[in-house]
């Protein structure tokens, strides 16, 4: 039994984010080449911290693999044609002493983006993580992505470590990260109920 088969909430559904409908549901590893696609449209800046490189196929591979294993649960937003517009991802941790403890990482679409997207994303990965059993949610990013830390602070992540020079960009230079967690058990979700 995967996580994905334990999980309660209703998939797929559709909403309507100023005028695009978008698609929500559970990816699966035969939404591979979608996925590569998707990373292969995102500007060099959205490219360059992102924890693993996801325009490489083996990359790809072992995401998808990670989904049929259960040790990730992803969400999907796409439009009518299929274009991924976004995703939020939960990657569990195998080590016994961290398995409450999960990692969360949300990518919106260039064309998608200030309209609401990430935090809907965001709440399903939350409600997804309840789901799951998880009581603690963890965010990393470099310190220069300030946005992307303003986005995880209005949503409720606080800062909990800072790394020197600990990630290293595709240029060879190297950045603080920062990371950042949330308590699961303290997120009301507000979206609750309304697909059941």
């Amino acid at each position: 039994m995967t996580q994905a088969s334990s999980i309660q909430r209703t998939y797929p559904w559709t909403a309507t984010i100023h005028g695009t409908s978008l698609t929500f549901r559970l990816m699966t590893p035969d939404d591979g080449p979608a996925v590569e696609t998707f990373a292969r449209a995102l500007p060099a800046e959205d490219l360059m911290f992102l924890r693993t490189d996801i325009t490489r196929p083996e990359t790809i591979k072992n995401w998808m693999q990670y989904i049929r294993g259960g040790r990730t649960v992803s969400v999907l937003a796409e439009t009518r044609d299929g274009q991924i517009a976004g995703y939020a991802s939960i990657h569990l941790n195998e080590a016994t002493w961290t398995r409450h403890v999960g990692e969360m990482r949300v990518l919106v679409g260039r064309d998608f983006r200030g309209i609401g997207l990430g935090k809907r994303l965001t709440n399903e990965a939350f409600a997804i993580a309840k789901e799951l059993g998880l009581r603690k949610i963890t965010a990393q990013m470099s310190t220069d992505q300030r946005s992307a830390r303003g986005v995880f602070e209005h949503l409720g992540f606080r800062p909990e470590a800072l790394l020197a020079d600990h990630v290293m960009s595709r240029d060879g230079q190297t950045h603080d990260l920062l990371i950042m967690s949330y308590d699961v058990a303290g997120f009301s979700n507000e979206a609750q109920g309304r697909r059941r």
